[in-house]
């Protein structure tokens, strides 16, 4: 007996869940043709939202990568075979450092030889000036001969500067990158021996759009974070402004950040800058979907009377999926934000909820 009622209760209740599965497809199926029926009767389906006055905060995030402040391929200047070379990549050196030293027999010939061109044409000269006061030479003889003493003491100078060239010295603080040169390798002049990176201050490069870009200005001080060291801001500060943009409007913007000890970035590495933009009042914000040809056409389609009415507005900043309306509509407003390939000015519309 009690297995009888155990099922007939099991009965009744999958009755009364079927009944209430077709209740429920029945109610979605007739909201569905009363959508189709007003659809075929010409009126567009479409979504829309009221156009409203919305305070929202101007940060503004741009990321990008950093790199270093002082980067340089170090080369040579003078001809010559390394005889000693004192680093390895990841070395770290300071300015003034000697990296490398050269083989400095041809310059050394080549200073004891100026010296020796340098004294003669000195001697030289000293005599002629004298013998012109007892008239044995001529004033062009002596000017010829000083022209032969400066032409001498130039060849020094540059002996001097060839002999100091063999020893190959850091011109920053850094680190070797890498190393392109080995012990014995012969150097032509401009022959690439190093590249030296300075990872103390790092530029992190981003690019902002013009209506953000416009806004900012070199000396702002902008917070800095990265992936990497998520528990530390870095302290940036923007150097450099692009004078112009790229085919997209976007303006290459450099921000100068001071590595912190312990937690050193590299160059490379990507970062986000937390732009703090002016206050403003709260603005007319609509969906960027409701300009449907693009924002910077500025068309949009509004609601009125069940009709659709094309609008042509002023856009202003764009802040992620919203876009500022400066003109061209009120608040209240209802703009369709979905739908708008079938629509053209005047088409009847069904305002359909999201």
């Amino acid at each position: 007996m009690k297995k009888i009622l155990l099922y007939s209760a099991i009965a009744i209740a999958a009755i009364a869940l079927i009944m209430w599965k077709l209740k429920s497809n029945q109610q979605h199926n007739a909201e569905r043709t009363a959508i189709v029926k007003e659809s075929t009767s010409g009126a567009v389906p479409v979504l829309t939202e009221a156009a409203a006055r919305t305070s929202f905060d101007p940060t503004f995030q741009a990321n990008g990568s950093f790199a270093a402040v002082q980067q340089i391929n170090f080369s040579a200047e003078s001809p010559g075979r390394i005889t000693e070379l004192m680093v390895k990549e990841g070395s770290v050196v300071r300015a003034g450092q000697v990296l490398a030293r050269i083989d400095n027999q041809v310059a050394s010939a080549d200073l004891d030889n100026a010296e020796a061109a340098v004294s003669a044409a000195r001697r030289d000269m000293d005599r002629y000036e004298k013998a012109l006061a007892s008239g044995g030479v001529t004033q062009k003889q002596v000017d010829d001969m000083k022209l032969q003493y400066q032409s001498a003491s130039a060849r020094l100078a540059q002996a001097r500067k060839s002999a100091q060239n063999t020893l190959l010295k850091s011109p920053i603080d850094g680190v070797i990158n890498a190393k392109f040169v080995e012990l014995g390798t012969y150097l032509a002049a401009g022959t690439k021996l190093f590249e030296i990176v300075n990872i103390s201050r790092l530029k992190l490069q981003v690019n902002v759009p013009e209506n953000q870009v416009v806004q900012i200005h070199v000396g702002q001080e902008v917070p800095v974070t990265t992936n990497v060291f998520p528990e530390v801001t870095y302290k940036g500060k923007i150097t450099f402004i692009a004078a112009k943009g790229d085919e997209t409007l976007n303006y290459p913007v450099e921000i100068e950040v001071t590595n912190v000890s312990g937690k050193e970035l590299k160059a490379g590495m990507y970062g986000t800058a937390v732009l703090d933009l002016p206050k403003r009042e709260p603005a007319l914000l609509v969906s960027r979907s409701a300009f449907y040809s693009g924002v910077s056409n500025n068309l949009i389609f509004v609601a009125r009377n069940g009709k659709a009415v094309s609008r042509k507005v002023t856009s202003g900043s764009i802040y992620g999926d919203k876009v500022e309306v400066r003109d061209g509509l009120k608040e209240g407003e209802l703009v369709i934000t979905s739908g708008q390939v079938n629509l053209v000015e005047g088409t009847a519309v069904s305002i359909q909820k999201k």
